[in-house]
């Protein structure tokens, strides 16, 4: 992962080729469940119910009161907005609610963002 000179959150990231779904699913267990939920239907906790997130715009899961931050930055959730968010949210969209401090690996953000995109459809 390397920064680029226009801001430090914005980072370039290489998706790695063997991403595991499976990786990911212990890594939202551990990392994620605690404040999230993924499933169709399913209410939301401390943090929104990600169903869905893929392609959808931050800050417009129905029903949940996100930061004005987070409804005012305009991003579209797919894989390389993910795998830089998950760094640290805090600098990605400052002014976030979210209190994550990030994964550093990219290998584990990598798996959980092939879990979220499974699970989440």
């Amino acid at each position: 992962v390397r920064p680029t000179s226009r801001a430090p959150w914005n980072v370039q990231v290489t998706l790695q080729v063997n991403m595991s779904a499976k990786a990911g699913a212990k890594i939202f267990k551990t990392k994620c469940a605690q404040c999230h939920t993924y499933g169709a239907g399913e209410a939301h906790k401390q943090g929104p119910n990600l169903h869905g997130l893929i392609g959808r715009t931050s800050g417009t899961a129905p029903g949940f009161s996100y930061s004005d931050a987070n409804k005012a930055s305009g991003i579209v959730w797919e894989e390389d907005k993910l795998m830089a968010y998950l760094i640290n949210p805090k600098k990605y969209i400052p002014g976030t609610k979210m209190i994550f401090a990030g994964l550093k690996k990219e290998k584990d953000r990598a798996n959980l963002v092939a879990f979220l995109k499974e699970a989440t459809a």
